[in-house]
């Protein structure tokens, strides 16, 4: 269920740019974010930092887009997203004892500390790639592809650092070194 309720934004706006324009979807998406924040703030007392963010971002780029009729500007949101994100997990490897990685992941596996600067330099490379990939769409290609890309290509390239990352942890944790030898 959190995982439809994190991808709901995006959903949306796929979903009600199907039916009418980007304007459309872009003032959808604004208010889905803001609902979204309202409804963890209100579940939590508190709101997750990347959907603040990511909230944050949307209502500028979005307002921006909405304001002067450019839909450029909700374009280039997914990629400062992924640039902020890229920052941030960067940061975490030379700011405090544990990386960004090992903070969200941390409860579920325990690895050593290597590994988890390694782990948290393949997201800086991920979200730097699926920046750099959102901008090539943006300039290279039509509007609806844009936002097939922004839906279906950030999704699957995702899926494939997660699946890439579970296949590194898994070749190098010490249960299947101990298997192989």
């Amino acid at each position: 269920m959190k995982l439809l309720f994190d991808f709901l934004p995006i959903i949306v706006f796929f979903a009600v740019f199907q039916w009418r324009d980007i304007y459309a979807a872009t003032a959808a998406i604004v208010v889905v974010m803001a609902v979204q924040i309202a409804v963890q703030w209100l579940r939590e007392r508190k709101v997750n930092n990347m959907l603040l963010v990511s909230g944050i971002l949307v209502a500028l780029f979005g307002g921006a887009t909405l304001l002067l009729r450019d839909p450029i500007f909700i374009q280039w949101k997914p990629t400062i997203v992924y640039a902020l994100f890229a920052a941030a997990f960067l940061g975490s490897r030379y700011i405090g004892k544990r990386t960004l990685t090992e903070r969200i992941m941390g409860e579920a596996i325990s690895l050593p500390a290597p590994m988890w600067r390694q782990l948290n330099l393949m997201w800086v490379g991920s979200f730097t790639v699926l920046g750099a990939a959102n901008l090539y769409v943006v300039y290279n290609f039509s509007e609806a592809i844009w936002v097939n890309f922004k839906l279906f290509g950030t999704l699957g390239l995702t899926l494939l650092t997660v699946i890439a990352q579970a296949v590194w942890i898994a070749a190098r944790t010490p249960e299947h070194r101990h298997e192989e030898g």
